[in-house]
């Protein structure tokens, strides 16, 4: 395959669970050869989702990677493709699969348009500054409708959605799909897998419609190139497919488009145009700006590097995985080109790594590369010291890529091994699995001796749980779910003294810190430019060295600590800035560990001053329900503090979006499925934290 970067496309397959992700990433290993024979995702045999507990389940879990070769115009392209999952609990999988990804293809369900997760998803890849093409997928269920999706993207997404084609019938009656830039109808022979595709005229019946689509098109495209909307309002009839073709390139490149393709991949319609789309619309390695990031010995220098071969080594560790030959490490390269035993260095925590070998990946299976350059995603072997989200690099030009934002768990339950031999080797895995998994938590509870693991969902939990117990045979026993509280602050307290002083004979022990606490998101924290880490600010203020260099980060750390452990309940403390703002110390007694306590003491005290509360996770729940169950769904929602935010109609389905807090929501999906026989659906999603009600909180408080 060819290493040309403008031959290259990395693309991810992102979308709401159940749209059809997984079936679409199996019909593109099967046209582009990778795959002799196609997988389902019903039958447990998808190529892409071959762990045990994905087979079973039928859904995505993990991210998985492959690279793939495709024709067009007599060229042979490579195709870096990530097929990401769909469910809310795992969002941390496409978050991190999209900050690497040039491109993506966000699939829809052909029924149901636009649905929770797929704003959810809308959102990630807005903020990496990914362009897109969408696929409105399973044209052939019944109650499919292009229009009322097409429509949906428009109006709940605000995108700028710009049909390529249309569907030939829809539900049982789908045959094919118009391609609205040439005009010709295409057919596609199920009893061939979908690889045998007839071109014909359009039907007359469909004559009128296409013309009016493809009036739309022309225009739009026309609004994205200043000279083509001259040519468009001089004399339309003049403008050629390449010209519409490159406008369309063009708007989507920069984001000012979506071209919006449509057909059904379990029926094997339309996929092959959806890869000449990919081709198409979505930008090689080159067309993406240079990467930026800071340089590690000054972090007010900024640094780019170019999508070139030649230039100084960088590259951004993605995903980290656990295996028997040693630790598989994903990364996207950036700039530069990598040998085989290639030495580098993770400038995030100064360590040295050597890379023993390189792998492109297929899903599990691995080819061996002597070498990586530029735009490549690939996987190495040989990294001990770097996770997700860190940088790797040349040693004599060192850069630090822009970091990922990982979510904060909110549900967390105990785990207990059996057996003393359980023990050793449960506090091995879960450092494995923290590892691989950035959005997953677990801490030992020195007051109850409890191990406690938190994470994204219930499912997430189990899914863990599972892999503990079957993957890696440690036999635990789990408590029930639990939500993950937070704490904060109420107002602020200023001059809070924290007085550290002992005395034991001979040399003692003596800090003392004075500080300021007030209350401090992560929004204002950016606006001011300051750091914030773990929900907590530290500003120093100290002058005229009151306190001595050396002990002001021993005063940090130790407030640090504080907020870690809680004030009010032992939960961790968020939106805390923490002003460092006078002290003393002893010549003789003073030391770090004096200036840790002080500070401790210090932020403890100003934060009972200043006033606490406790914080609870609120999700966001969205449920589809046939119209007769609304009253029964909306008085179940009210009475687990839930605030209905909208509900909208379409068909006889009602779809409700609600704000409830995460502590009401454990076992809703039964509840849901039995007071509607069975025909409503639910997802949720983290929102954001919010200050609990004061009977509430007393009772949680008295109960953790």
């Amino acid at each position: 395959m060819s290493t040309d970067l403008n031959f290259v496309r990395n693309i991810g397959i992102c979308a709401h669970i159940d749209a059809g992700k997984t079936t679409v990433t199996e019909r593109i290993l099967y046209y582009t050869g990778k795959n002799y024979k196609m997988g389902e995702v019903h039958e447990g045999t998808a190529t892409m989702d071959f762990l045990q507990e994905e087979q079973e389940r039928g859904i995505t879990i993990q991210s998985a990677a492959t690279t793939c070769p495709w024709i067009k115009d007599g060229n042979t392209y490579k195709i870096n493709l990530i097929d990401t999952p769909g469910h809310v609990d795992f969002t941390i999988e496409v978050e991190r699969s999209l900050r690497v990804l040039d491109g993506a293809v966000a699939v829809f369900d052909g029924k149901e348009g636009v649905e929770a997760q797929s704003e959810t998803v809308w959102r990630q890849a807005d903020r990496y500054r990914v362009p897109r093409v969408c696929l409105i997928n399973k044209m052939d269920k019944l109650g499919a409708d292009f229009e009322f999706s097409f429509k949906s993207i428009r109006e709940r997404l605000g995108a700028n959605a710009i049909a390529v084609q249309i569907p030939i019938g829809h539900g049982n009656d789908f045959e094919g799909l118009i391609d609205l830039l040439g005009m010709r109808a295409y057919y596609f022979d199920s009893t061939e897998l979908g690889s045998k595709v007839e071109e014909r005229d359009i039907p007359d019946s469909m004559k009128d419609m296409a013309e009016l689509w493809r009036h739309d098109l022309v225009e739009k495209a026309a609004e994205l190139d200043d000279t083509l909307m001259e040519k468009y309002l001089e004399n339309p009839d003049t403008i050629t497919v390449p010209e519409i073709k490159a406008a369309l390139r063009k708007g989507t490149l920069s984001r000012e488009c979506f071209p919006v393709f449509c057909g059904s991949a379990l029926k094997y319609v339309g996929v092959q145009r959806v890869i000449d789309g990919v081709i198409d619309y979505l930008p090689n390695p080159t067309e993406v700006p240079p990467v930026d990031g800071i340089d590690p010995r000054d972090a007010e220098k900024k640094l780019t590097r170019p999508h070139d071969p030649s230039a100084p080594f960088s590259a951004l560790v993605f995903k980290v995985v656990s295996d028997s030959h040693g630790d598989l490490t994903y990364i996207r390269v950036y700039s530069g080109t990598l040998q085989k035993g290639g030495r580098l260095l993770n400038p995030v925590n100064n360590k040295r790594e050597i890379v023993s070998r390189i792998f492109e990946m297929h899903a599990k299976d691995r080819d061996a590369l002597e070498s990586v350059g530029a735009g490549q995603i690939v996987a190495v072997i040989g990294p001990k010291n770097s996770i997700t989200g860190d940088t790797l690099c040349d040693p004599d030009n060192p850069i630090v890529l822009e970091k990922m934002d990982f979510p904060e768990p909110v549900i967390s339950m105990s785990i207990e091994p059996n057996t003393a031999d359980d023990k050793k080797k449960l506090g091995e895995a879960l450092t494995t699995i923290r590892r691989e998994d950035p959005s997953f938590r677990s801490n030992y509870n020195d007051e109850t001796g409890e191990t406690i693991i938190a994470g994204m969902g219930e499912l997430h939990l189990e899914i863990i749980k599972n892999k503990l117990v079957r993957d890696m045979k440690i036999n635990v026993t789990v408590g029930k779910p639990r939500v993950s509280y937070r704490e904060t602050i109420a107002g602020s307290a200023n001059d809070v003294r924290g007085l550290f002083k002992k005395q034991t004979g001979g040399r003692g022990q003596y800090g003392d810190a004075v500080v300021n606490v007030m209350p401090f998101t992560k929004e204002e924290a950016e606006a001011a430019g300051l750091k914030m880490v773990d929900g907590v600010c530290f500003v120093d203020k100290i002058t005229g060295g009151v306190i001595p260099r050396e002990y002001i980060p021993s005063v940090e750390y130790g407030a640090r600590q504080a907020a870690a452990s809680g004030v009010l309940g032992g939960y961790p403390m968020i939106n805390v800035k923490v002003e460092l703002v006078f002290g003393s110390y002893h010549d003789v007694d003073s030391s770090q560990v004096a200036f840790e306590q002080a500070g401790a003491l210090a932020f403890r005290q100003a934060c009972t001053k200043a006033g606490l509360a406790l914080l609870e996770p609120i999700m966001k729940l969205t449920v589809t329900t046939p119209d007769e169950f609304f009253g029964n769904v909306s008085g179940d929602i009210a009475s687990r503090r839930g605030q209905i935010n909208d509900s909208e109609m379409r068909g006889n389905v009602r779809i409700i979006s609600a704000e409830v807090p995460l502590s009401e929501l454990f076992g809703y999906t039964t509840t849901l499925r039995s007071m509607t026989q069975g025909r409503a659906t639910s997802t949720m999603e983290p929102l954001e934290y919010r200050i609990m009600p004061e009977r509430l909180k007393e009772a949680v408080l008295t109960k953790g």
